[in-house]
């Protein structure tokens, strides 16, 4: 009863209801473009070739984030990943390039509207590259471009599609997070990922059932909750860091009283680099066998060390996948959490940490700490990006093995809590209950003294 008594909740607020209306009509609208196929494409063929596609391939994973519309030759083929790639490289420059850094942190709303103007225009940039790479995919599969069109018309036309569907879901992402319930690219993403989910639990089920395993497909429905579970708690893990500010002065300077200082914590997250460190990984272990396949002219190596790039569920690939996670989660870590900054803002705001000298043993203290909580939220995103290769391994369906973990598991758990603390928000301010008894939907945001931001 208490779900209903929420949803009602939900629906009595008039500004919350128009923006979850709002969000479902955009997205719907996006789940349309993604079956409206390109001029020129026969779909049969893309059908055909889809079905005979390894399961080992990075196109499969790409068709999952899309929504299908990748392996449909949809015009949202591309969807927001180039604008993620875009926004990543922006990302990183403000780590390495003056220049960004000073648009990042110091010239505040006009610095921001600056880097958004540069992550549009290397989005367009990075679609048409994208964009003729897979318009050069689909003319390589036979049959799948009509006769009737030439090629120029095919390149021209097509090109212009994909890079104005892209900036079209760029621009559904915009609106979603501005009128929307939040998060607008992530809700995308998601839409995409979870528009593949029912097909792949369909095809588990008959596969199992078919097989005379109902039991079997239950346990893998209790493995999969217990990921999930697990994967909250990683996403949501911090650890507090209590801290004490000074002692204030009430009253006039003649007749002023010292009172005890406020008592707050630093939240270190576990996981402070999110799904980074998967995605670097990925890209970097597909680097080889994509540069075998063009020195090779497309013939199958499957010979020795080359057999381990291919095959994303041998031994040898997923201990260096799981080994490259760990190291790019340390880095990251490292790029987006500075102990300095945090000693720096305790020590403006008349703050310290009991026990600990302010200035460089602060954060030497916080460097520590950091260094010791990163090691079991790495080695967590290690297993997490294997968890598909090792479920497909002990027989679970492939399609269906993909949502055990990798970036697909983070990306669902970490909107679904992001956007549920936003409704949340909601009910609380108009003094309803929350959407749990006790304690709050956290999200990927925490509470707790936020450095940069005012006491």
């Amino acid at each position: 009863m208490k779900l209903f008594t929420v949803i009602k909740n939900i629906w009595s607020i008039k500004e919350l209801r128009q923006r979850i209306l709002f969000t479902l009509a955009l997205l719907l609208i996006y789940r349309i473009g993604t079956f409206v196929v390109l001029p020129g494409v026969v779909p049969a063929a893309l059908e055909k070739s889809a079905q005979n596609r390894g399961a080992n391939d990075l196109l499969g994973l790409i068709n999952v984030f899309t929504g299908g519309a990748f392996d449909n030759a949809a015009i949202f083929a591309l969807g927001v990943m180039p604008y993620i790639t875009a926004s990543i490289i922006v990302q990183l420059l403000g780590f390495a390039v003056p220049y960004f850094q000073r648009l990042q942190s110091k010239e505040g709303e006009s610095g921001r509207k600056r880097l958004n103007q540069i992550t549009r225009i290397l989005t367009v940039a990075i679609t048409l590259v994208q964009g003729g790479g897979y318009l050069q995919l689909v003319r390589s599969i036979p049959g799948a471009v009509s006769p009737d069109i030439s090629d120029g018309l095919f390149w021209f036309t097509n090109i212009i599609i994909l890079t104005a569907g892209t900036i079209f879901c760029m621009w559904l992402g915009e609106r979603i997070t501005d009128k929307g319930v939040g998060n607008g690219v992530s809700l995308i993403i998601q839409a995409g990922i979870i528009a593949r989910l029912p097909q792949a639990f369909v095809f588990e089920f008959q596969k199992l059932f078919g097989d005379n395993k109902p039991l079997l497909f239950f346990v893998e429905l209790a493995f999969f909750f217990i990921i999930v579970l697990a994967t909250i708690l990683v996403i949501q893990g911090v650890r507090r860091i209590p801290i004490q500010f000074a002692k204030r002065m009430v009253g006039r300077a003649g007749g002023a009283l010292p009172t005890a200082g406020a008592r707050d914590y630093l939240p270190l997250k576990v996981n402070s680099a999110g799904v980074m460190p998967i995605i670097f990984a990925q890209a970097l272990m597909f680097l080889p066998a994509t540069v075998i396949q063009y020195v090779s002219g497309g013939a199958q190596q499957n010979s020795g060390r080359i057999h381990m790039f291919n095959d994303i569920y041998s031994l040898g690939y997923n201990v260096a996948f799981f080994l490259l996670i760990v190291i790019f989660t340390y880095v990251y870590t490292a790029l987006m959490v500075n102990p300095t900054n945090y000693a720096e803002y305790l020590k403006r705001s008349n703050a310290f940490i009991p026990g600990v000298k302010p200035g460089e043993a602060t954060s030497n203290y916080i460097e520590n700490i950091m260094t010791l909580i990163t090691l079991p939220g790495a080695v967590f995103l290690g297993l997490i990006g294997i968890l598909p290769s090792i479920a497909a391994t002990l027989g679970v369906n492939q399609q269906f093995a993909l949502f055990f973990g990798g970036t697909t598991l983070l990306i669902m758990v970490g909107v679904a809590l992001d956007t549920l603390q936003v409704i949340e928000s909601y009910l609380l301010t108009q003094k309803y209950d929350g959407l749990i008894k006790s304690g709050r939907i956290q999200g990927r945001a925490t509470s707790g003294v936020q450095v940069g931001q005012p006491q």
